[in-house]
This record gives structure tokens, C-alpha cells and sequence, in this order.
């Protein structure tokens, strides 16, 4: 292997590990993105099952559901 052909496989090298580098970058970004995303959803999802159990309540339907 010549010295050219052995510069232009270091610089692959380094380029693809570059790459490889801002991919996995992004990729943990958008993970804790979407994670964020999700644990705000599952806090909204509880809130509105309290909202609509205190409004169950509110109306006297709970009992009517308890007794189905």
C-alpha cells in the first residue's frame, strides 16, 4: 500500500468516524427529545383521568360506574 493510498484510508477513516460521531449526537438528542415528549404525555393522560373521575363525581356518576 502506497503512502497516497494510505493517507486517503486515514482520511476515510477519520471522516467516517466524524460522521458516525453527529449521527450519534442527533440520534441522543432526538431519544431524549422524544422521551421528554412521552413523559409529559403520560403526565397529561393522568390529569385527565383525575379530571374525569372529579367530574364522575361531580355528577354522581360514580356510583352508576361502580355498580356496572
Amino acid at each position: 500500500m502506497s503512502k497516497t493510498d494510505s493517507k486517503a484510508a486515514k482520511d476515510m477513516t477519520e471522516a467516517m468516524e466524524e460522521t458516525m460521531q453527529r449521527v450519534q449526537g442527533r440520534f441522543q438528542t432526538i431519544s431524549e427529545q422524544l422521551e421528554s415528549k412521552i413523559n409529559e404525555m403520560g403526565t397529561r393522560i393522568d390529569d385527565l383521568e383525575k379530571n374525569v373521575t372529579e367530574l364522575m363525581t361531580q355528577a354522581g356518576m360514580e356510583q352508576q360506574a361502580i355498580s356496572k
